[in-house]
């Protein structure tokens, strides 16, 4: 009996788990049979507390949205407005992709069909104000507070389920202000900027609105565009938007409140920053070493730190007075020590490095010259084969110098100091010897 009562219980269960399998089976196939398969799609959605991250959008803030690299968020602002608003609705339901709509509540009295059917194609709905003033950056803040609570009631009751509004706001025309910021924090609303726009509220062709969109998109690489789907240009730009996006690999991502049932997506404080710093920039940036040419690969042994260390304590006495018996003989560090078996340390520089072009004149700077020219002096046929290729005028030069170099002294007969009217750098400078010996050879 019992045995009997399992089997029929096993029965009835793996004939209900089968059911949910085709069910569940069945609402897939719908999606996909809904979606093209070469729709851009929506790869994934992203579940934010906007109590840990009051402001985001790099336009004005520090932090964005944690998106990897060629992660979008589509926003769209100031609707709903039939005409255009079911146009786009209609457009991102054709590429199977999800956004976030900031409403006007003004927009949303009269029109609260339009809000309902956002909510219903699954997007995001969050708030834009009452009646968009761009004043929020003069405006009191008893002036702000009432735009914005009035903005969020009239959108509840366009939807007539507040649970189903999000708790995303937008201050109009970006035009931020610290009272409103705070204000809005306090209420744990998330206050939304941008990280780039394509400047659909302009009087521009859809085309430009399409460069603009992704030009800046590549420049970033990821972020929030802004859009508004109140604007003709919008609906004519956004179906080759979209298609570029496909085309280019980038990946939609719907952005949703956290709630008690959904917590918030893990993620780490440096995910919130557009581009995080990376701890090797530093020597990313640093100038490359020089690429030396050596004449072999073979090195030559180096003198190890032992032998330059010279802060020995018997050096000092206790009052730390330099004991100079003991510095005379320990200070200097010990000669060189270098074994047959020391590995190599340093490189063996080519014998190109010291040798001299040709045509180089070579110039010894005299102190005490008296027309303070540097005197040049004619080396010996050996010094001159030791030296390398010198060029021939630097060889007999000296001849013309040794005269000049002994009458430019004048010397007081008596041995002492010149006498008047004699020039002091004369007194100073002695006769060049060497050069006088060179130019007799």
């Amino acid at each position: 009996m019992i045995g009997s009562v399992g089997e029929g219980f096993w029965k009835r269960s793996w004939t209900a788990l089968s059911l949910l399998i085709l069910i569940g089976a069945s609402s897939q196939s719908a999606i996909a049979a809904d979606c093209p398969p070469d729709a851009l799609g929506t790869s994934r959605t992203l579940v934010v507390d906007p109590r840990e991250h009051p402001r985001i959008g790099t336009m004005q803030y520090a932090e964005t949205l944690p998106l990897d690299d060629h992660e979008v968020v589509l926003t769209f602002d100031d609707g709903p407005l039939p005409k255009y608003s079911n146009q786009v609705l209609d457009i991102l339901a054709s590429q199977c992709v999800k956004a976030t709509f900031f409403i006007i509540g003004s927009q949303a009295k009269a029109n609260p069909q339009g809000v309902r059917k956002l909510v219903a194609a699954g997007h995001t709905v969050g708030t834009h104000s009452q009646n968009h003033p761009l004043t929020f950056n003069k405006m009191s803040i008893e002036q702000a507070k009432q735009e914005v609570d009035a903005g969020i009631a009239s959108t509840v009751a366009a939807l007539g389920d507040a649970s189903k509004l999000a708790p995303f706001f937008r201050i109009p025309g970006l035009l931020r202000a610290e009272a409103v910021e705070t204000y809005l924090a306090s209420r744990g609303i998330q206050n939304w900027s941008a990280d780039f726009v394509a400047d659909d509220w302009r009087h521009i062709p859809p085309a430009r609105v399409y460069e603009l969109a992704i030009q800046r998109l590549e420049e970033k690489g990821k972020g929030i565009l802004l859009l508004h789907d109140i604007q003709p240009r919008t609906v004519a730009a956004l179906p080759k938007i979209l298609q570029e996006l496909k085309a280019r690999g980038y990946r939609i991502v719907h952005v949703v409140p956290a709630t008690p049932e959904q917590p918030a997506t893990p993620t780490e404080p440096v995910q919130w920053l557009l581009h995080p710093p990376i701890e090797t920039v530093a020597t990313v940036r640093w100038p490359k070493i020089a690429n030396f040419v050596f004449v072999q690969t073979q090195e030559l042994p180096a003198p190890g730190l032992s032998y330059l260390d010279w802060r020995d304590p018997g050096l000092f006495d206790r009052g730390r007075r330099p004991r100079a018996a003991i510095a005379a003989q320990t200070a200097w560090p010990e000669p060189l020590r270098v074994s047959e078996n020391s590995g190599p340390a340093l490189p063996v520089p080519a014998s190109s490095v010291f040798r001299m072009p040709e045509g180089l004149r070579v110039t010894l700077l005299a102190s005490h010259s008296p027309a303070k020219r540097p005197q040049q002096v004619a080396a010996s046929p050996e010094a001159a084969n030791a030296m390398g290729p010198i060029s021939a005028r630097a060889r007999t030069i000296g001849a013309r110098q040794a005269p000049h170099s002994r009458h430019a002294v004048h010397q007081n007969p008596q041995g002492g100091h010149a006498g008047r009217g004699v020039p002091k750098h004369a007194v100073q400078a002695k006769p060049n010897k060497r050069a006088l010996q060179v130019a007799k050879r």
